[in-house]
């Protein structure tokens, strides 16, 4: 087992309200109340609601998190956020790369490596997201996308890629219900974990390596107790505080171990 502390990040994707953003983090400060979680806790929420759950979160276990940076530094970019302004709201963890900003808005690893350089340049830890569909699971191409989403990163940054969070997210996995199994996705994690190795040798060791497709209270122990699974990035269980603290709890019951 990994000496590496566990990670559990929630993201909230393009849910949120003023009410119901208290409401969740309430319930989630009271769950927590007491305790030092021996895991590294996480919310990437809507850039609109940065402010208010930056305050929220306040003397709390739970880190500020984004979901998207802008390429670019400043200008002529309108409705582009930058890393400059996250850093201006206190966020600490910003995702990269996710599979549905690659759908839906045609990122390319040439895009999710620059907004990884852009985010280690203003102190905010990148998540870098990689993940393969369908088709190319059942192609036998899911080694051969994860690693070259990730060598684009690598080649980006070099030695700084020290300061990443990696996080494995198979495109069919994701709000589907369907989730990899714990040998399918250590397989990926374990290919992903060797790859950080051969590009920055020791220091690649206490990055971590995330899951995200659909991992929930149910089947977060079982994935949590892969060798080379650090941590879950957990979408629809996280705006559920019952759901989330529950995955936390599993997270370091296996951390204890």
């Amino acid at each position: 087992m990994s000496t590496r502390p566990k990670f559990i990040a929630g993201n909230w994707k393009m849910n949120a309200s003023l009410q119901a953003n208290a409401a969740l983090l309430q319930a989630l400060r009271q769950g927590l109340q007491g305790q030092e979680p021996a895991c590294r806790i996480a919310v990437a929420v809507p850039a609109p609601y940065l402010a208010q759950v930056g305050q929220l979160l306040q003397g709390s276990a739970v880190a500020l998190g984004a979901q998207d940076v802008s390429r670019h530094e400043q200008g002529a970019y309108t409705g582009e956020v930058s890393a400059a302004m996250l850093a201006d709201f206190g966020v600490r963890y910003c995702l990269v790369g996710h599979s549905e900003r690659r759908q839906y808005h045609g990122e390319t690893d040439a895009d999710v490596a620059a907004k990884a350089a852009r985010l280690l340049a203003h102190g905010i830890t990148p998540v870098v997201c990689v993940g393969e569909s369908l088709a190319e699971r059942e192609a036998g191409q899911t080694l051969a996308v994860v690693q070259r989403q990730l060598g684009a990163v690598l080649g980006e940054l070099g030695s700084a890629a020290e300061g990443i969070v990696a996080a494995y997210e198979p495109v069919w996995a994701i709000g589907t219900g369907r989730t990899a199994t714990p040998e399918q996705a250590q397989q990926v994690h374990a290919a992903l974990r060797g790859q950080l190795a051969a590009a920055l040798a020791a220091a690649a060791e206490p990055i971590p390596v995330l899951y995200g497709g659909s991992m929930n209270p149910g089947n977060a122990g079982e994935l949590l107790a892969q060798s080379d699974i650090d941590g879950g990035l957990i979408g629809g269980a996280a705006l559920k505080a019952e759901d989330f603290l529950k995955i936390i709890s599993a997270a370091q019951a296996v951390q204890a171990q």
